[in-house]
């Protein structure tokens, strides 16, 4: 059994850290660079850097800053916002990333996917999902949560692996930033109907709502935000609780 990873998230805007509700009412959480290091401290297995503006301010990625924190961690690192080319994407790589998230540019330009695919390989490829429960149906958002589009979740995770995709992200905005624990309807549906691995995103609160996601779906990791960023739950008592419930956990 593959073992189930720990990933905080890094929402930048401004060159700062944020956190929101349901993907508004955004506050500063510090300083991603002081931040990613103290995840590479505490064990965490992965870091992901969402630019969280980029594709609505019609701009790149903050390539400055996400050469400054590969300069100082030593885990893999997954960059997404504004990520709209392989030109974009050998920006970030040869800044330091190991992997590109792409979101609102692959519902715009499914092709993308592929063409990162051959490029750079599969494992580079992680296709994030905003998805939002409306009307009985679990619906894809792109703009940062702002705006709807016509595709179902479910349809949409299908294609994307057909298309290349190493991974992905999914993040249930009803859930996100709430601390009421993961969408755990959706995240399984999800990693049950496509073979590449699934991070779970949005909701994490407490402990427990990590072992339940793990228990309860085949997500392969757990993403979490504020819950990390103010220490609320620190990384080594999260992995050692984990590993108490007998969760097949990453250790170091």
């Amino acid at each position: 059994m593959l073992k189930k990873r720990i990933i905080p998230c890094l929402d930048i805007q401004d060159g700062r850290t944020v956190k929101g509700i349901n993907f508004v009412d955004i506050i500063d959480a510090g300083d991603p660079i002081e931040l990613a290091k103290s995840y590479v401290a505490q064990g965490a297995d992965e870091l992901v850097f969402l630019d969280i503006t980029a594709t609505i301010e019609k701009r790149k990625t903050l390539v400055e800053l996400v050469t400054h924190i590969a300069e100082e961690i030593n885990i893999p690192f997954t960059v997404g916002g504004g990520i709209n080319s392989i030109e974009d994407v050998s920006a970030i790589i040869k800044a330091g990333a190991d992997k590109v998230s792409v979101n609102s540019s692959a519902v715009k330009n499914p092709k993308l996917i592929t063409e990162i695919a051959n490029e750079f390989g599969s494992q580079c490829v992680v296709v994030a999902i905003d998805t939002k429960y409306i009307d009985g149906e679990w619906m894809v958002f792109v703009h940062g949560g702002r705006t709807a589009t016509p595709l179902k979740t479910l349809d949409w995770v299908k294609q994307v692996e057909t298309l290349g995709a190493g991974e992905i992200l999914l993040t249930s905005m009803n859930n996100d930033g709430t601390k009421a624990g993961f969408a755990l309807d959706i995240t399984e549906k999800v990693s049950a109907s496509v073979n590449i691995p699934v991070i779970a995103s949005g909701g994490a609160g407490t402990k427990k709502h990590f072992k339940t996601l793990f228990e309860n779906t085949q997500a392969s990791a757990g993403l979490a935000a504020s819950i990390f960023h103010y220490g609320e739950i620190p990384i080594p008592e999260l992995k050692e609780y984990l590993k108490n419930e007998n969760i097949a956990i990453r250790w170091t």
